[in-house]
């Protein structure tokens, strides 16, 4: 198991639902979360051989921000 860290544009509970749905079809996510707090309105997922890219694209592509922190 890996824990990916993104930093994202989500700012608000609205915008996690919308890609709640996402999220819940990819089998090799297990848990993730959205620190709003953190000025970087981080990103946590736990997830099995999971591509950073995937997540990247997913949110981009729903009209928000998204990078893997190192």
């Amino acid at each position: 198991m890996e824990i990916l860290i993104f930093k994202t544009s989500i700012e608000k509970p609205i915008e996690i639902k919308m890609v709640k749905p996402f999220f819940s079809k990819i089998k090799a996510i297990k848990d993730w979360s959205f620190d709003l707090e953190d000025c970087d309105k981080i990103l946590r997922i736990v997830a099995d051989d999971l591509s950073p890219r995937l997540i990247e694209t997913l949110l981009i592509a729903q009209g928000f921000n998204c990078k893997e922190l190192e």
